[in-house]
């Protein structure tokens, strides 16, 4: 078998983004920190140097399809923004992930927990990037056939 490098995901907002980070044999996702944007090239400088940082080998990219299927706006910017973290990540591959419903999933998640709405304003960027992560590390085990115990 060959060594898995760790999975970085990140849940694009306009205001923040969540960024989640795997286990080192690439199995189960954790919340690293929430990035507070501040502009493209600043954004993309931060994400490069977690990406360094941690020897991570995929960026999974929270693409936000319409309910439909379809892209709007919100997918078009993740796609552009995935295409300069190409540029700046020789050697890493970036993957766009359907992130269809995760921030609802994730306020959900926290509404249930009773979580105060400051906390979740906070909150919800992490905690989405971790269900767009750990989707795409369950799929991946599932095609390898190491998904099921």
């Amino acid at each position: 078998m060959t060594e898995r490098r760790r999975c970085l995901a990140l849940d694009l907002g306009e205001v923040r983004i969540g960024v989640a980070i795997s286990d080192s044999l690439a199995l189960t996702a954790q919340p690293l920190q929430t990035i507070r944007r501040v502009g493209p090239r600043k954004d993309l400088q931060l994400i490069e140097e977690l990406a360094r940082a941690r020897d991570v080998g995929t960026v999974i990219v929270g693409l936000p399809l319409q309910l439909s299927g379809e892209e709007g706006t919100g997918a078009a910017a993740a796609r552009e923004f995935a295409g300069h973290l190409r540029r700046r990540l020789p050697g890493v591959a970036v993957e766009l992930w359907d992130e269809r419903l995760t921030t609802v999933e994730a306020e959900r998640a926290m509404l249930s927990g009773n979580v105060r709405r400051a906390k979740r304003k906070k909150s919800v960027d992490a905690l989405a990037a971790i269900l767009i992560l750990q989707g795409y590390l369950d799929s991946r085990g599932s095609a390898a056939g190491g998904g099921e115990s």
